[in-house]
């Protein structure tokens, strides 16, 4: 049973924004394409298409709303967003303009969701506006974009659904063999109002079959079937592109809910708004958990709630992986979608949001690729030790590119869109996942100078003590050349005995001198240690040989 609250409240119009974070497989060195390209590529069998240019093909509305959005940011936001400055006098032939990190692909075949929340509600409709692919330059990071609206739904409805829809696989089963904590069922529908994918959350064969195989979880049916051509890392179908999950099955999500009077809502409701992506609908209310605690101070964000009949009427509720912003939906500047918060919902605090979570996102991405080098490194294996150092050099390349060309503290001059910005972050941890990557690169190195530096010591150490015993082969040659052996006037196969034997002894000289290079190296310290008697040193000296 729902127990969400007694009052009935009806969301006259819900808006929900899936953002799927995943990890491409970085591909092999000479392929000279990048991820974004190969999928284009592949894009002539599959429904999807590029996204480019798209202001030239909008209404002077939409151009106006992507204006807004534009001068919302900072200029060095916006060339990772928009691309650079574009003219002919502000570039030159070898600096040419770049254009914007992020490359998007859309499909319009879906257009419809069909959901069921739990067994025994009804199914519930929502219009499919928007479902994208955005890659982003320099990254292995890969979001899915997924955009639902519908009206007029029971507040309980939209609870179940925020809480359920959004899983990429079930977390167990019940006794009916139903997945649980996900929804019931969910179809994608074409354009027509035919199946074009349904959800398999009951299928608990497939799921425990790839855990007990691969060690991770398949994503269900309905989601696989968007990603396509997109492969599952440990899926048998060929595939160029293949992607992991970064995180477990919660998908991040920002919803927009208009409501009839929110001032209404009571303390209790309007905390399992805000958790309503992991607190349980029939969870009974946890009074003294930290974050019910401090809900309004940690999960909050009230520059537009007066609490007043005046207005405005306006509350954020950002809990990290989620954001809601929850209205009036009697305000006129709430509801408008060309001016109003809609519109901002949209485009403004969306952006902020996925560039929270592209932060998030590439930061697991580096922790991933350091614990996986770190896994396949033997410190008694040299080509291991090789193969480890040039991945850290790879990856700390790759955080200078991440760090200058997308990691900022501030990203608008606007308070509502700054201070978001900052508690996404906050709740995120961003900036502690940032530091800890940061030192765990610099330990890395330092461990792969010292290391370094220990070799080469060793090579001088080496070379010192092959040049020092050497010295016998040369005085040899050179004694050979005082004519005290006097081969001069000899038959040729002579003399080239004498020179073959010579360079023979030389030889094993050398060879002795590398391999007993350590011991001869102490031995020369004892020898040369002016503060022992003679005697005492040559007694060092026979020890250690007796010893080893």
């Amino acid at each position: 049973m729902n127990t969400f609250g007694n009052a009935q409240h009806i969301v006259r119009h819900f808006r929900q924004i899936i953002l799927w974070p995943l990890q491409l497989i970085p591909l092999p060195d000479d392929e000279p394409r990048s991820q974004w390209q190969i999928f284009a590529s592949l894009c002539a069998d599959s429904p999807w298409e590029r996204l480019d240019n798209e202001g030239d093909s909008e209404s002077d509305a939409k151009q106006d709303i992507r204006y807004k959005e534009f001068t919302v940011f900072h200029p060095y936001v916006r060339r990772f967003l928009y691309g650079e400055n574009f003219g002919p006098w502000t570039h030159t032939p070898q600096d040419p303009p770049g254009n914007a990190a992020i490359k998007i692909f859309y499909r319009s075949d879906v257009t419809a969701l069909r959901v069921v929340p739990r067994v025994g509600l009804p199914s519930v409709h929502f219009q499919v506006e928007k479902i994208n692919l955005i890659f982003f330059d320099d990254t292995n990071i890969l979001f899915l974009m997924c955009e639902l609206c519908g009206d007029n739904l029971p507040l309980t409805t939209v609870h179940e659904l925020l809480y359920r829809f959004g899983r990429a696989y079930p977390t167990g089963w019940n006794e009916e063999g139903l997945g649980i904590h996900n929804v019931s069922t969910a179809e994608w529908l074409g354009t027509s109002g035919e199946i074009l994918a349904s959800s398999d959350f009951s299928d608990r064969q497939k799921y425990l079959k790839s855990v007990r195989n691969n060690r991770v979880p398949l994503t269900a049916a309905h989601w696989t079937f968007l990603l396509h051509p997109l492969v599952f890392a440990v899926s048998k179908e060929i595939g160029q592109l293949r992607f992991h999950l970064i995180e477990n099955h919660h998908m991040p999500k920002i919803a927009y809910l208009a409501i009839d009077n929110p001032r209404s809502l009571t303390r209790e409701q309007w905390l399992r708004l805000g958790m309503a992506d992991s607190l349980h609908p029939d969870e009974p209310l946890p009074k003294y958990d930290p974050e019910i605690t401090h809900f309004e101070t940690r999960f909050c964000f009230d520059r537009y709630w007066s609490d007043t009949e005046t207005g405005p009427n306006c509350r954020f509720l950002c809990h990290g992986r989620t954001m809601f912003l929850v209205g009036d939906a009697q305000e006129p500047y709430f509801i408008d979608k060309q001016r109003g918060m809609l519109a901002q919902f949209q485009h403004h605090y969306f952006t902020v949001f996925l560039i929270a979570h592209l932060y998030r996102a590439s930061l697991l991405n580096f922790s991933e690729q350091l614990v996986d080098a770190i896994h396949d490194l033997d410190v008694r294996n040299s080509q291991s030790i090789r193969i480890f150092r040039q991945r850290i050099h790879m990856c700390f390349e790759a955080f200078l590119r991440f760090t200058h060309r997308y990691w900022f503290h501030e990203v608008s001059e606007r308070n509502d869109v700054q201070s978001l910005f900052l508690l996404f972050g906050k709740n995120l941890g961003n900036r502690g996942l940032y530091q800890e990557i940061k030192e765990e690169l610099r330990d890395m190195s330092h461990y792969l100078d010292n290391d370094m530096q220990r070799r080469q010591s060793k090579t001088v150490t080496q070379l010192t003590v092959v040049t020092a015993f050497t010295l016998i082969g040369t005085l040899t040659t050179g004694f050979l050349g005082m004519n005290l052996i006097d081969e001069a006037h000899s038959p040729l196969f002579v003399r080239f005995f004498y020179f073959f034997v010579t360079t023979l002894a030389s030889a094993a000289i050398l060879m002795i001198a590398l391999v007993l290079s350590q011991r001869l190296w102490d031995v020369m310290e004892i020898v040369s240690d002016v503060q022992k008697p003679l005697s005492a040193r040559f007694r060092l000296v026979l020890s250690m040989i007796k010893s080893k």
